[in-house]
């Protein structure tokens, strides 16, 4: 699909349809936790080319969560587990107490998640320490009992699924765990290519999920390290699996999914982008007070200039401005700016115009 001629943002937001397996394999938007909240998924996932998305983690420790709290980490719930374009949304769930997961897994499928999802790959200290996340790796029986009582709790309608690490600091501990997860239920397994010691330190350990593709009969995704589509390529080809799950690549770049289908060119694309960011930015003020929107438009800036030059001209100018209005105003000057060139209009002649 071609973009329109002044990047706006409506038009393919409108137009994409949710991807389909084919040559590229399937492509999963990441759970990225602090970053790709509701707003962020809507955003990214109407650039098109995901056949499903996963929410940021519900912590779960000793308590029942209300209904309404997975309305707020999910609002997509209220239109069939579906972002605005329609891509299927699984809720995640983390924590270390089987019965509690399974109690919440099934309080949680009252409101039809699309896929309800165990994550063992956070790898933060902080969640870490209170036996949640990737730490889990460490114990792959514990692994098994959560796996099993979640899907025991859950309607088979609803797929339950999980992302994992390689282990805490070996990669051996991989395969017992994915066998843990396999024989507990889980119907897909997300592999990241790092342990938790690695945290997001490259290199990736694509070469690590061969072998757990090899040891479990369910389907594999790989995840780790996928910036771009020769580096969707080269992790198919290393670790064997077709299907990948694109994170922080995904955040710096909007339109990797279609690059990675053949539907975007590299080097294309920063006008739909700089509209999108004028979209995410107005939702952004509706959603917090003023004095935290800014910080949300700088941390996307702060991935988008890993492929776009404009997002860190864009950067300079916003870096230290914390006024709203202010940067309403060099957004919206950017998009004419962007226009005028577009037009073959040389901006001193605008400039000229609007004096005389």
């Amino acid at each position: 699909m071609a973009a329109s001629q002044d990047g706006d943002f409506s038009v393919i937001s409108e137009a994409v349809p949710a991807a389909s397996a084919d040559t590229a394999g399937e492509l999963y938007l990441a759970p990225m936790e602090g970053l790709a909240d509701a707003l962020l998924r809507d955003i990214l996932t109407r650039f098109g080319g995901y056949d499903a998305c996963v929410t940021e983690f519900a912590r779960v420790s000793g308590t029942l969560l209300p209904h309404r709290f997975f309305r707020r980490l999910c609002p997509e719930l209220a239109q069939g587990s579906r972002t605005a374009c329609g891509t299927p949304v699984s809720v995640q769930l983390l924590g270390s107490d089987p019965v509690c997961m399974a109690e919440n897994a099934a309080h949680l499928a009252e409101l039809g998640p699309w896929a309800i999802d165990l994550n063992f790959g956070c790898p933060a200290p902080t969640v870490n320490r209170h036996r949640g996340g990737a730490v889990l790796l460490a114990e792959p029986e514990l692994v098994h009992r959560i796996a099993s009582e979640v899907r025991r709790a859950v309607p088979a309608h609803i797929p339950v699924t999980a992302k994992m690490r390689l282990g805490v600091d070996d990669p051996a501990q991989a395969t017992d765990c994915a066998r843990a997860l396999s024989e507990g239920g889980v119907s897909r397994l997300v592999v990241h290519a790092r342990t938790r010691a690695d945290m997001y330190r490259p290199p990736a350990r694509w070469e690590w999920i061969g072998p757990v593709r090899e040891a479990v009969n369910l389907p594999v995704v790989a995840n780790g390290e996928v910036w771009d589509r020769r580096q969707w390529a080269r992790c198919r080809e290393v670790s064997g699996v077709l299907d990948v799950m694109l994170g922080r690549g995904a955040v710096a770049d909007p339109l990797l999914a279609r690059r990675i289908r053949g539907e975007v060119g590299q080097g294309e694309g920063w006008p739909l982008v700089l509209s999108a960011l004028e979209e995410f930015w107005l939702r952004v003020l509706e959603a917090l007070e003023p004095r935290h929107a800014p910080g949300r438009l700088k941390m996307w800036l702060g991935f988008l200039v890993r492929g776009y030059p404009q997002a860190g001209q864009l950067l300079s100018q916003l870096r230290a401005e914390k006024n709203v209005g202010a940067i309403s105003s060099t957004l919206a000057a950017q998009r004419l700016l962007m226009r005028q060139r577009a037009d073959g209009v040389h901006p001193s002649e605008q400039a000229g115009a609007l004096v005389g």
